[in-house]
């Protein structure tokens, strides 16, 4: 390869990487990306809808998760921050649910807070029910799944504007299904 075409390749990678990274200016171009998020889906996957429950005895789920992800998701602990290798995740893709694979994000709706937690600053419409948690001593948000009640994380309004919202989300929570990869 010519030196002259790998530097442009790796220019062209780089401004794709950083638009990619830039949180969205408007609410409109918020609504956009909200509205258009089946088009970071892998062609022809199908998608599990909010309103189709999942309901699992508590010795189904433990079989059918992994430890952490169990004590997360049904347990509603919390992962140590900077394990989850998806905070380095940047390919284009969805994030969904690790119990019930309902997308609940996608990559262009995450940013890094600089927290150790994958960060969402908004999440696909209608995915998530929130509730007060008073666990430590002040009021914070949590947020869990619609269709499986599963534990995410925790919703403060500290993020990037427009919305200044940040999906605190456990990594074990989540499965990242790649754009490209084959439905």
């Amino acid at each position: 390869m010519e030196r002259r075409t790998l530097l442009k390749a790796l220019a062209l990678a780089f401004m794709a990487r950083q638009a990619h990274a830039a949180p969205p200016k408007t609410m409109k171009d918020v609504e956009a990306l909200q509205k258009d998020w089946k088009t970071f889906l892998p062609t022809g996957a199908a998608t599990p809808s909010p309103t189709e429950p999942v309901k699992l005895s508590k010795d189904e789920w433990r079989k059918k998760l992994p430890g952490q992800s169990y004590s997360v998701l049904r347990e509603e602990s919390t992962e140590r921050a900077g394990t989850s290798p998806l905070n380095n995740e940047k390919r284009a893709g969805i994030f969904a649910c690790a119990g019930c694979d309902l997308p609940l994000f996608t990559s262009d709706m995450k940013f890094d807070s600089g927290t150790g937690w994958p960060s969402f600053f908004t999440s696909i419409p209608g995915v998530f029910e929130t509730k007060s948690d008073r666990y430590l001593i002040y009021e914070r948000t949590e947020y869990h799944c619609k269709r499986c009640g599963g534990h995410h994380g925790h919703l403060f309004d500290d993020g990037p504007p427009p919305t200044g919202l940040r999906y605190c989300n456990n990594g074990v929570a989540l499965k990242f299904i790649p754009r490209d990869a084959k439905a």
